[in-house]
């Protein structure tokens, strides 16, 4: 099977993952077989990338850690050489994927203190799963090897605010604000602060969909390669908090 930069190739992926589960289980393989080092390019085998591999709870812990480095002024900032950046320009091999908002405050890799190649990062606002993020991370996860997904919303997010007013909105903004707004419904009912509450049912909302919208995430999920977690980040602490 062809590769390129270190992953299966694009009309391979597409074959593998389009029908059934046997179509399913080859492509999270392959991903696992990626993550476990296998070289991209035979003939640079000094610069090919060989991570250890990790469970999704590793991965997860490694996240909360990188985060505590943060909040406490300790970043390590890890994988930021230059020869990161001549291996990780071979092949890629993240450990984890982060589906955050696109709010310019929130950059995954500063705040979990992780480096090059070490995170497969989709953003937009409101952190909302659309049919292109759905499909990035079923290529970072069943391709790419990552273990697991992280749905990270955060504090004062604009998106959430905009759901929860319910003004009409310019252009296609609203695109995305609606597919909040049944997180804000779900929220309503609960005592204190609309918008804080929504933030938190929003990351719930979308880790749900994402688990309920794909058949490759589901099987990785069943496989116990996957967990899907979400998580909550505060703007003025720096802090991210787990969310059930």
């Amino acid at each position: 099977m062809s590769r390129i930069n270190g992953f299966v190739g694009r009309r391979n992926f597409l074959k593998l993952a389009g029908v059934g589960s046997i179509g399913i289980g080859a492509t999270a393989a392959a991903g696992t077989v990626l993550w476990k080092g296998e070289p991209a390019i035979a003939d640079n085998p000094s610069t090919a990338v060989k991570p250890q591999p990790v469970t999704p709870q590793a991965a997860l812990k490694s996240l909360v850690e990188g985060n505590q480095r943060f909040v406490n002024g300790k970043r390590l900032n890890p994988n930021q050489s230059k020869l990161r950046l001549q291996e990780t320009s071979v092949a890629q091999y993240p450990f984890a994927a982060v589906l955050g908002c696109a709010d310019s405050r929130v950059p995954a890799e500063m705040i979990f203190d992780q480096g090059l190649g070490d995170l497969f990062v989709v953003r937009v606002a409101g952190n909302v799963v659309s049919p292109e993020a759905i499909g990035s991370l079923e290529f970072g996860t069943a391709v790419l090897g990552a273990q697991l997904i992280l749905v990270l919303g955060h504090s004062k997010c604009g998106a959430v605010s905009a759901a929860v007013k319910g003004d009409p909105l310019p252009g296609r903004i609203s695109s995305f604000v609606e597919e909040i707004k049944p997180a804000v419904e779900n929220a309503r009912s609960k005592t204190g602060n609309i918008e804080d509450n929504s933030v938190i049912a929003n990351v719930q909302y979308q880790a749900e969909r994402l688990a309920e919208s794909s058949t490759i995430l589901r099987s990785l999920i069943k496989e116990g390669k996957l967990k899907i977690a979400g998580g909550r980040y505060d703007l003025a602490t720096g802090k991210v908090t787990l969310v059930a």
